[in-house]
């Protein structure tokens, strides 16, 4: 039926057809030539080159290595093993073409026909079975762009962006198709396909899911792998374990249709639960030194994060892409023993503990209602910290959470933060109790006001009882040992193995070169496996450990004999008195809480690590402000501040006594002064750091000063010398000294121990204050870290590929040995008295007279 224009005469009818034909046919044209030319433009626009899939440069790998030149480690991205098209397993291709592209070898890329269905079943009729469109030659095509950051532009911008990008990949797969063979472009896109979990292309993810090759594959883990290809992320079998057992059964279901399998091997097949049971992810810091190397991946990005270091074209570095080269100081020998006696002398202070512990409650234990409240909060910590916690709250929970964050703009709930606010109503309530703060308190009004955050209460209450019942269940599993694994078998709930794991003691150990800085050996801990923190730059409280400084700088910038003897006795410090900035009367006992009244030189001081001797020092020197300097020059800088302001090293007489919180690397670099004939000499771990053409790019220096005046140092070197003599002494044929320290409550133990060739320092303590011992003979740091220094050195002596020299000896500048000679107070005869108070003042006289011709 002809169409007329309302009241138009015919010819003026025909003219106005004619018209519009005209202008149709123009816009048509102009249409057809725009669409060419963007084509055309696109063409030419950055497609990516086709160099990257027949001579791909995958990531390099950066290597990490000991003083010796062999590798001590990897830092790389790409777990991945490409695999030939023949070699592929054909339960996966078969399962690939079902599911992602039926008609791959019938089409040139682009599927029309699948398009077209796309199109009317999907957008028209709103079903979903219309399936995708995207042939695996687009989804090749779109593992070679960059895909760029939308978010912040408008939506005709947004949509024009993606126009523009699924153009190229659509010109991109029509030239892969004229390029390469079918089989090529099946391979390249299976063995280019990232699969998350560190695992790249789909050899690695079988190695890492499954724990097989492909080709050796079951059925349905070969649907599970590709199912991810959808999503690998919403599809992660680890994580979304139900989502993934649906898509795989949607997988499978596909391969039914296609006549891959039958309906009987459908149905068995997707009757069976998702077995993720030999999933193993690669870890990169496997082997020898682990502490030290996931240290060093810190220090190497914030290294690489600034613009100091850049490539020639301007670009950062990455240490897992850019194929580095890492020389360290670490020697394996020094590194191997250290381990090795680590584990030796921390089974028997671990036995010793439990035997301690035996019957008692931890959590309890000279507690009141709040501290019992905080270290159980400590032990939940650890309970969400854990993997298993965190698989039954993703599985449970965590879909909920995430559409909770994403919904309500200022919302964060995790699952730490959850267990803490459920309960809660109002938005104020967890306002008041400190749960948020209150710019959050608009954001969580809406959030508990909505029926959400009822749906996410009730969950909960379901959640709680699963967990209840999983974590109280026993079961065998793996838990933290003592052995070659480091690892054995026992029964108990995962509660239990927590709590464990939680009152294992740790340590930290550094041993370094004093007249280089090297550090040649790094521990960290007890077991990488089980506790990544590491302990060698925890803040700790030092104890007696500082007192070498409070008697070096009496010493060594105040005159003070060593022979000059004072009364073991107690000794106050007043607010306003001197320079000091106390607000209350200080008054310290010695560690045992007696006093003697006897008379102590400086070396009977150190030995028996009299607190009242070293108080009496500090009230001669009227200040700590020269302890402070000293402990400034020799690496420990009295400007740090903790998290809440205040000062590390504070102006305050206590800190002669140990009272502040310092790291292992910190007091190892001040003790190398003594060792290193007064001359501090920073700890370094790096020696340079070449590109992949052997280029160095950074090379790491420490810094070295005078602390000390070599005469000073010498005898301070003598009075740790006297500290580990006679009764005291070590069992080593290596000239050694050392100082002992302990802690209030004996929550650290350390040793500080000193060598012509190597300084060790050690500590060892719970991660929890509360981890502790509870007696002076089982919580000092004469039995907890002093055995580790011994057994360590041992084994550098009894191995002679260590190239430890046990016979050098410390440096002793001429005219010191009278100060050697101070002779330690005995009891006996008046007369044996009187003649050592005499000889101490002959020896006293002399040091001030020359100490006077020292400095004038």
């Amino acid at each position: 039926m002809a169409i007329r224009l309302k009241n138009l005469e015919p010819e003026k009818e025909r003219k106005v057809f004619k018209t519009i034909i005209k202008f149709a046919w123009i816009f048509s044209i102009l249409g057809v030539i725009s669409l060419l030319g963007f084509f055309i433009m696109l063409s030419n626009d950055d497609l990516p080159s086709f160099s990257v899939l027949e001579n791909p440069e995958y990531d390099l790998a950066s290597i990490v290595y000991a003083s010796d030149g062999t590798s001590i480690g990897k830092y790389y991205i790409e777990n991945r093993e490409n695999v030939p098209y023949d070699s592929i397993s054909p339960l996966i291709t078969s399962a690939l073409f079902a599911t992602e592209d039926a008609r791959f070898r019938k089409h040139s890329g682009i599927d029309f026909k699948a398009l077209g269905r796309v199109f009317f079943k999907s957008i028209l009729l709103g079903q979903d079975s219309g399936g995708g469109g995207s042939t695996i030659t687009q989804q090749l095509s779109k593992l070679l762009f960059d895909r760029p950051n939308l978010n912040n532009k408008g939506r005709l911008a947004r949509a024009y962006s993606l126009l523009k990008i699924k153009l190229k990949e659509w010109i991109t797969a029509v030239k892969i198709e004229k390029s390469y063979t079918k089989e090529e472009i099946l391979a390249m896109y299976l063995n280019k396909f990232e699969f998350i979990n560190g695992a790249h292309g789909i050899e690695a993810a079988s190695q890492t899911y499954f724990s097989k090759d492909q080709k050796d594959l079951l059925q349905e883990e070969a649907a599970v792998l590709v199912g991810m290809l959808k999503n690998p992320s919403l599809f992660n079998p680890i994580r979304f374990p139900a989502k993934a057992e649906q898509r795989r059964n949607v997988v499978l279901q596909q391969m039914y249709r296609y006549n891959h399998i039958t309906k009987t091997q459908r149905d068995s097949l997707q009757s069976l639960p998702l077995d993720m049971s030999h999933f193993v992810r690669e870890d990169h810091i496997e082997g020898l030194a682990p502490y030290f190397r996931a240290e060093l991946t810190k220090w190497l990005r914030n290294l690489f994060a600034g613009n100091d270091h850049l490539k020639p074209d301007g670009t950062k570095y990455n240490i897992y892409t850019d194929g580095l080269k890492i020389y360290t100081t670490i020697d394996p020998i020094y590194q191997k023993h250290a381990e090795d006696a680590m584990k030796e002398h921390m089974k028997i202070v671990q036995n010793r503990y439990w035997a301690r512990w035996k019957g008692m409650n931890p959590y309890i234990f000279q507690a009141d209602k709040r501290q019992e409240a905080l270290r159980r909060a400590s032990l939940m910590r650890r309970v969400y910290d854990s993997k298993r916690f965190e698989n039954l709250y993703d599985a449970m929970l965590g879909e909920s959470i995430e559409e909770i964050n994403q919904k309500f703009v200022g919302v964060n709930i995790t699952r730490y933060k959850l267990p803490l606010i459920v309960n809660y109503s109002t938005a104020q309530e967890l306002l008041d109790n400190f749960y948020i703060g209150s710019r959050d308190l608009e954001n969580y009004d809406k959030l508990l006001k909505n029926i959400a955050w009822k749906n996410i209460q009730t969950l909960y209450i379901d959640f709680n009882k699963a967990y209840e019942e999983e974590f109280n269940k026993v079961i065998k599993m793996k838990v933290f040992a003592y052995n070659d694994e480091g690892e054995e078998e026992k029964e108990m709930s995962p509660l239990d193995s927590v709590e464990y794991h939680l009152r294992i003691l740790q340590t930290g150990m550094l041993a370094v070169e004093p007249g280089t800085g090297y550090i040649k050996a790094w521990v960290g801990g007890t077991g990488f496996k089980y506790f990544k923190y590491d302990h060698t730059s925890t803040r700790r409280q030092v104890g007696s450990t500082v007192k070498p400084f409070v008697y070096s700088a009496a010493i060594a910038f105040q005159g003070i004999s060593p022979c000059q003897t004072y009364d073991d006795i107690q000794y106050t410090i007043a607010p306003g008195d001197a320079n000091f900035d106390l607000i209350d009367v200080w008054t310290p006992n010695n560690a045992n809480e007696k006093f003697t009244g006897n008379k102590f030189n400086l070396y009977q001081g150190l030995l028996y690590s009299k607190n009242s001797i070293t108080v009496r020092l500090v009230k001669e020197m009227g200040t700590v402000q020269v302890v402070r300097d000293l402990l400034n020059n020799v690496g420990i800088d009295i400007t740090n501040r903790h998290p809440n302001g205040e000062l590390v090293v504070p102006n305050l007489p206590s800190i002669s006594l140990g009272a502040i919180d310092l790291t292992v690397k910190e007091m190892t670099g001040a003790y190398s002064t003594f060792a290193n004939n007064g001359v501090y000499t920073e700890p370094v771990f790096i020696t340079r750091i070449e590109d992949k053409n052997g280029k160095v790019l950074y090379r790491q220096i420490g810094e070295k000063r005078e602390a000390l005046n070599p005469k000073f140092n010498a005898i301070m070197v003598d009075m740790l010398k006297n500290n580990v003599s006679g009764s005291n002494n070590l069992g080593i044929k290596t000239e050694a000294g050392g100082k002992t320290g302990t802690t209030n409550d004996f929550t650290d133990g350390w040793f500080m121990g000193i060598t012509p060739d190597l300084v060790v320092g050690t500590w060892v303590g719970g991660e929890e204050n509360w981890v502790r011992f509870f007696t002076l003979d089982a919580g000092q740091g004469f039995v907890l870290a002093r055995p580790f220094f011994m057994k360590f050195i041992k084994k550098l002596e009894e191995d002679p590929k260590s190239n430890y020299n046990f016979n050098r000896k410390f440096i002793t500048p001429p005219g010191l040995y009278p100060y050697f000679d101070c002779m330690r107070f005995k009891r006996g005869k008046p007369e044996a008295e009187q003649e050592i108070e005499l000889k101490n003042k002959r020896l006293k006289n002399q040091f001030e007279e020359e100490f006077e011709e020292e400095f004038n």
